[in-house]
């Protein structure tokens, strides 16, 4: 029985999920699970994970949450290639320490600039206040900077020579505001030479695929159903008023 994986591609975690599975030939069944849809709050997903988030999976009768987590278990379960979780314990200490800062250091500050461009003027009916904006700007801006000069540095890679977990994560992070409207690569050549590196490393094909959502993700707002939404509402509300 392959493994079920239960994604929402508009996630960055689905999208490193998805990546890794497909890039390492991890036969696995593709659960799609429509977050704007409400989905996750079906009975059967409720079965895989209680927390109703994405991504999660099944193998057999065994089901985990959390997409760190989940992309350890592929490591250990499927025995990838060594780059992507090193035995070096300093390389594999690098790539810690990145996963344990980018849930904190750069998940919200990307994923704020599609609330704030999109999602708030299409469900809560009015623009965000041009300060929230600004600091969403700001704390997204601190966060790449972050990744050049901390995570980055002169290295290839986060950990070194060659791809890993860490670069694999990061750069899904790095194009959630794309989908927002922001060009995150503009005037940052150290940040736009990673990322092509990165996506020679996964695979032209692969990669755009993963990503096409996120780059026409205005098109996906336009067409959602406002019934559905309402739930949002109050929360945009609290978050950005």
């Amino acid at each position: 029985m392959p493994l079920e994986i239960y994604l929402d591609l508009f996630s960055q975690p689905c999208r490193s999920v998805y990546i890794f599975a497909k890039k390492n030939n991890i036969p696995f069944e593709f659960k799609k699970i429509s977050l704007f849809e409400g989905e996750q709050y079906g009975e059967e997903f409720g079965k895989v994970n209680p927390w109703r988030k994405v991504p999660a999976i099944r193998d057999g009768d065994f089901c985990l949450s959390e997409s760190i987590a989940i992309l350890l278990y592929m490591v250990e379960k499927y025995k990838t290639d060594d780059h992507w979780y090193p035995n070096d314990l300093q390389k594999r200490a690098r790539i810690n320490e990145y996963l344990a800062w980018q849930h904190m250091g750069i998940r919200m500050h990307g994923s704020k600039i599609i609330y704030i461009n999109l999602l708030v003027p299409k469900i809560v009916g009015r623009e965000a206040p041009e300060a929230k904006k600004k600091a969403a700007i700001d704390d997204l801006n601190g966060s790449l900077k972050m990744i050049e000069e901390k995570f980055l540095q002169d290295r290839p890679f986060i950990a070194g020579d060659q791809i890993s977990l860490a670069d694999l994560v990061a750069i899904v992070e790095v194009y959630q505001p794309i989908g927002g409207g922001i060009d995150v690569f503009e005037g940052r050549p150290k940040l736009s030479a990673w990322r092509d590196r990165v996506r020679q490393k996964i695979g032209p094909a692969l990669f755009d695929e993963v990503h096409k959502g996120i780059m026409t993700c205005q098109d996906m707002v336009d067409t959602l159903d406002m019934s559905k939404m309402a739930a949002f509402k109050p929360v945009l509300e609290a978050m950005f008023f």
